[in-house]
C-alpha cells in the first residue's frame, strides 16, 4: 500500500511538471506537452494502480497546478477564466485512463498492437478535450487539426512504447544474467557434492575393510586357547566392529542420496564444453579478483558437438583452476586447452605459478598434503588434488603432471563415453 501511494505521489509531481514543457500547435488554448507520454509510461510501468483512479486524480492535479501556475505568473487572481481555460485537461486524462483500462490493458504484452491502440486512445482523448474547448472556449476543429492530432499521437505513443521496451529489455537481460550467475553457483555447489560423494564412496570401502578385519580378529580371538583374555578382548573388538558397521550404514545412506542427485541428472546437468569452461573461467576470475590478483585466462577449445555431464567436469577442472589461481603470486596466466584425442578428451591446464619439484609430484596427490595456510597458520584440508585424482580414476582416465620453473601443467585424459549422456 505504501509503495502504491509513493508511486502515485511521484506521478502527481512529475506529470503536471512535464505538462509545462509544451507547444501550441493550433495557435489556440490546446497544448501538446510531455505530460501525456509520462502518463502513458506510468500506466505501462505501474500496473498495480488502477488506471481510471490514476487518470481521475492526475486530471484534477494537472488542472489545479495549471490554475495555480497561471495565477502566480499573471500576478492577479482570476479564478473563473483560468479555470475555464484549464479544466478541459481533466477530461483528457480521465478519457485517456478510461479507454486505456477498457482497451489497452488486455494487450499489454502485444507491443506493436498496443502502440496503435495507444495512438487511438490519445486521439480520442484529444478529441474529447478539443470538443469541450470548442463548446466553452470556441476553439476550432477541422481536418487539419485532426491530421496533426493523429501524427502527434502516433509519434508520442510509439516513442514511449519504444523507450519502455528498452527498459524492459534491459531488465530482462539483468534477470537472465542473474539467473545464469545462480546456475553457475549451483553448478559449482553440486560439483563439490559430486567430489564429496567420490570421497564418501572411498570411505565406505575403508569402513567395509575395517569391519571385515575386525570380525576376522574377533573370530580368531574367540578360538584362541587363552579363553579368558581372548574372550574379553574379542568382545571389545566386536563392539568396535559394530560401531564401524554403523558408520558404514550412515555413509551408505548419504552416498545413495548424493549419487542419485549427481547421477540421475536431467537435461540441464549436461552442457556443451564451451558453457562448462566459461562457468569455470568466470567463477575463477571473480576468485582472482577477491585475492587481488591480475590473472589472464587463456582458452584454447576444440569444437566438440556432444553435451557433457557438467558436474563431473566442474568437479575436476574447477579444483585445478582454483589451485592455479592460489599458486600465482600476484600476476600471471592460466591456460585451458581442450582437444579430442580419439575416444578421449584431453584437458590441459597450465599456469606460471609455483614450481613443483619431481620429489613432490606424487606427494601432492596424497590426502592431507598441503602447502597452503590461512592467516592464523591453520593448514587447508589438502584433499583437493586427491579428489581430482580419485574422480579421474573412477572415470577410467589418467592424470599427468608436468612442471618446470616457467610453467606447471596438469594433463587429464578422460573417455568421452563416460562423460556424455547414454
Amino acid at each position: 500500500m505504501k509503495k502504491k501511494l509513493y508511486i502515485l505521489l511521484i506521478m502527481l509531481i512529475v506529470i503536471p511538471l512535464a505538462g509545462e514543457l509544451k507547444i501550441y500547435p493550433f495557435h489556440d488554448s490546446y497544448r501538446v506537452s510531455f505530460g501525456t507520454p509520462i502518463f502513458f509510461f506510468f500506466l505501462l510501468w505501474v500496473r498495480k494502480l488502477h488506471p481510471i483512479l490514476s487518470g481521475f486524480i492526475i486530471g484534477i492535479c494537472v488542472v489545479l497546478f495549471r490554475i495555480f501556475l497561471s495565477m502566480c505568473l499573471a500576478g492577479s487572481f482570476h479564478l473563473i477564466p483560468t479555470f475555464m481555460l484549464n479544466f478541459p485537461a481533466f477530461f483528457y486524462y480521465l478519457t485517456y485512463a478510461v479507454l486505456f483500462y477498457i482497451v489497452g490493458v488486455k494487450y499489454l504484452n502485444h507491443h506493436l498492437f498496443l502502440g496503435f491502440l495507444s495512438a487511438l486512445i490519445e486521439i480520442s482523448a484529444s478529441m474529447v478535450e478539443l470538443s469541450i474547448r470548442h463548446i466553452f472556449l470556441g476553439d476550432y476543429i477541422n481536418i487539419t487539426v485532426f491530421n496533426k492530432i493523429i501524427i502527434i499521437a502516433i509519434i508520442r505513443s510509439f516513442f514511449v512504447l519504444g523507450f519502455f521496451n528498452i527498459i524492459k529489455l534491459h531488465e530482462k537481460e539483468e534477470e537472465v544474467e542473474k539467473q545464469q550467475e545462480q546456475n553457475r553457483s549451483m553448478s559449482i555447489l553440486i560439483s563439490s557434492l559430486y567430489a564429496e560423494s567420490i570421497q564418501l564412496k572411498k570411505s565406505l570401502l575403508n569402513a567395509e575393510h575395517i569391519t571385515r578385519n575386525c570380525y576376522d580378529l574377533y573370530r580368531d580371538l574367540k578360538n584362541s586357547k587363552e579363553v579368558i583374555n581372548a574372550s574379553e578382548v574379542s568382545k571389545k573388538v566386536l563392539g568396535i566392529a559394530g560401531e564401524v558397521h554403523e558408520i558404514k550404514k550412515d555413509n551408505q545412506r548419504i552416498y545413495a542420496g548424493l549419487s542419485e542427485m549427481v547421477s540421475n541428472g536431467n537435461s540441464s546437468d549436461y552442457m556443451s564444453l564451451d558453457e562448462i569452461i566459461n562457468i569455470i573461467i568466470n567463477t575463477n576470475k571473480k576468485y582472482a579478483d577477491t585475492l587481488s590478483k591480475n590473472i589472464n585466462f587463456i582458452l584454447e577449445l576444440e569444437q566438440i558437438d556432444n553435451s557433457f555431464h557438467a558436474f563431473i567436469l566442474l568437479s575436476i577442472l574447477n579444483n585445478l583452476v582454483s589451485n592455479s589461481v592460489e599458486a600465482i603470486t600476484e600476476a600471471g596466466f592460466i591456460k585451458i586447452s581442450v582437444h579430442k584425442v580419439h575416444d578421449f578428451i584431453e584437458f590441459k591446464l597450465s599456469d606460471n605459478g609455483a614450481y613443483i619439484p619431481d620429489n613432490k609430484k606424487e606427494l601432492i596427490f596424497k590426502p592431507g598434503y598441503t602447502t597452503k595456510y590461512d592467516e592464523t597458520g591453520k593448514p587447508s584440508t589438502g584433499i583437493g588434488l586427491s579428489y581430482v585424482k580419485e574422480i579421474v580414476n573412477n572415470l577410467n582416465g589418467n592424470l599427468n603432471l608436468q612442471s618446470t620453473t616457467e610453467e606447471t601443467s596438469f594433463i587429464i585424459n578422460l573417455p568421452i563415453n563416460n562423460l556424455i549422456r547414454r
